[in-house]
């Protein structure tokens, strides 16, 4: 890989992993998301506010996916592996993406009704996916041609 995708995947890597550990929807943690709750669906006749009141433990939130999807960046910036840097991108895009899902299947469109105000100053939010995203892009950047 080039030397500025490294340098890129390096800076995104650290904002997934730290953006993992901030609220990423209506004071919302990836801590207080279980991955059954991914998996099937948060219970019906919920509050949004009740998510972040359960006591989940690390190993079986959402915040573990984020984490391996950071760190699985960090690894490819640090050694230069595509394959790590696109596991890491699928795995947090991919959790990402499944949580809204459930949140606007569950909660009636709570996103699309409230879109000005549901998601200010959700740090989490804006560093998980702007990292993700900025790695996406730079998994896109051509290899180095080799020399003969």
């Amino acid at each position: 890989m080039r030397t500025f995708v490294h340098v890129v995947l390096l800076i995104c890597g650290i904002a997934v992993t730290v953006g993992s550990f901030m609220s990423i929807l209506a004071g919302v943690k990836p801590g207080d998301v279980r991955l059954e709750d991914l998996r099937d669906g948060f219970p019906a006749g919920w509050a949004i506010e009740q998510i972040s009141d359960q006591s989940v433990p690390f190993y079986r939130s959402m915040m573990i996916l984020l984490l391996g999807s950071g760190v699985a960046i960090l690894i490819a910036a640090v050694f230069g592996s595509r394959l790590a840097a696109w596991i890491g991108v699928i795995v947090g895009l991919a959790s990402l993406g499944t949580f809204y899902y459930r949140v606007n299947e569950q909660f009636d469109n709570i996103i699309r009704e409230n879109y000005s105000t549901i998601l200010t100053n959700q740090t989490g939010f804006i560093l998980t996916v702007g990292g993700l995203a900025l790695a996406l892009l730079a998994c896109l950047v051509p290899r180095e041609k080799t020399q003969r």
